[in-house]
């Protein structure tokens, strides 16, 4: 958990508990599950049991509540960067109710729920058709593939919005589909966050990628963030260590450096991308 986040898009980090399993290659090198190692605990995987929280730690989006109905700013949650909340797990069904129960009664509070179980989002929300209008869903879409499973699945939830996260951002994506004329019988997408992966074991997002993926936003109006190059950035003249990746959405080769995630930055075409969607 975390006050005034170091994460860009979010102003809070909530953690109702810590733990959970890899599903997709964005998982490969999971920051939360190293994370976790590096502090003792061993709550990675489908037979780890997961890490939970006593009631100080539940009370603290509260008091972030009361301070932003008080500044008359509303503040974004992130829920959860270290577990899933729609994982299926026994011992989490407590644990679950009782995190509905805290947004229903934190409504200066926009709670962004970020899943790479999207298919479980009605399964295991308590809300159908009439969803509280501070819950955002988001779900990962690393490359194409994830996208053709999981955006369906997403787009049919009813929330305030609606957002992917595109990180690690691995291979190219085309969303056409579903901000066209096509997708006109799904919700729409509301956000999408773009970056690449961080770590020295990092696999390079292509410039390519993320400047289509940014296009196409524009082209639909879609609110475009970009958090991250990550440990791979675009290497400048004169860069030593360079190595060269064949980028298709370019057409030509592309040499990359591998900075690490602050020397990198966050700058794509010379600017940051902060976009965000206006609260309900």
């Amino acid at each position: 958990m975390a006050q005034n986040s170091s994460i860009e898009w979010t102003d809070h980090t909530f953690n109702p508990w810590w733990g959970c399993s890899k599903v997709s290659p964005a998982c490969l090198h999971c920051y939360a599950e190293t994370w976790a190692k590096r502090v003792g605990q061993k709550i990675w995987g489908v037979q780890s049991p997961r890490r939970l929280f006593g009631t100080a730690h539940w009370d603290e989006p509260v008091r972030w509540d009361a301070e932003a109905e008080a500044s008359g700013i509303r503040r974004r949650v992130f829920c959860a960067s270290m577990a899933d909340v729609f994982e299926s797990r026994s011992e989490l069904t407590d644990e679950r109710e009782k995190l509905w129960t805290l947004v229903e009664t934190t409504p200066s509070l926009d709670w962004l729920l970020l899943t790479k179980r999207p298919q479980n989002t009605f399964r295991f929300a308590p809300w159908s058709d009439e969803w509280p209008n501070n819950v955002w869903v988001g779900t990962t879409v690393e490359n194409q593939h994830w996208a053709e499973i999981r955006l369906p699945q997403l787009l049919a939830v009813p929330a305030e919005r609606r957002f992917l996260s595109c990180e690690p951002l691995l291979g190219p994506l085309d969303l056409r589909q579903w901000t066209s004329d096509r997708g006109k019988n799904l919700y729409p997408i509301d956000w999408v966050i773009a970056g690449g992966e961080s770590g020295p074991k990092a696999r390079a997002m292509l410039p390519g990628w993320a400047r289509d993926l940014r296009d196409q936003c524009r082209s639909a109006g879609i609110p475009f963030h970009f958090k991250q190059w990550g440990h791979w950035a675009p290497a400048q003249k004169g860069s030593e260590g360079a190595t060269e990746f064949w980028d298709a959405v370019e057409g030509k080769l592309i040499k990359m450096v591998p900075l690490g995630k602050k020397p990198a930055g966050r700058f794509l075409d010379g600017k940051t991308w902060n976009q965000v969607p206006r609260a309900a």
